[in-house]
């Protein structure tokens, strides 16, 4: 009987910590972590790095689409906007980020499929 009394007042062995410790709790949340970096934060500072290449390289003459989707050709460039003619006798004045994309003659014919198509 007293060993029954002495079995119910010993304190119960807590949950033993695994080979890892408290890092295996966080360990889903750092994978967690660098699937979201290398799937989603890694390919936009790719592209945002190749967008300001493509921006520096502008020259006069390149036609370009902006991101409201104005083609346009480029007649001056400023280290912060961009002069493009956009008609004979239109021109207008947008900053370089605005600029999507620059159309050289292998997109224009990817474009004019698209078109017929």
């Amino acid at each position: 009987m007293i060993g029954l009394l002495y079995a119910q007042a010993a304190p119960a062995a807590g949950p033993q910590a695994g080979p890892m410790g408290a890092l295996g709790g966080f360990m889903p949340l750092i994978l967690i972590f660098f699937i979201f970096y290398f799937l989603l934060i890694r390919p936009q500072q790719k592209r945002d790095k190749e967008h300001k290449k493509l921006l520096n390289a502008l020259k006069k003459d390149d036609k370009v689409i902006t991101s409201g989707g104005i083609y346009g050709t480029v007649v001056n460039v400023k280290p912060e906007a961009v002069e493009l003619k956009i008609d004979d006798n239109t021109k207008i004045q947008i900053l370089k980020s605005a600029i999507a994309t620059v159309i050289n003659p292998a997109n224009q014919a990817v474009l004019g499929a698209e078109k017929k198509a």
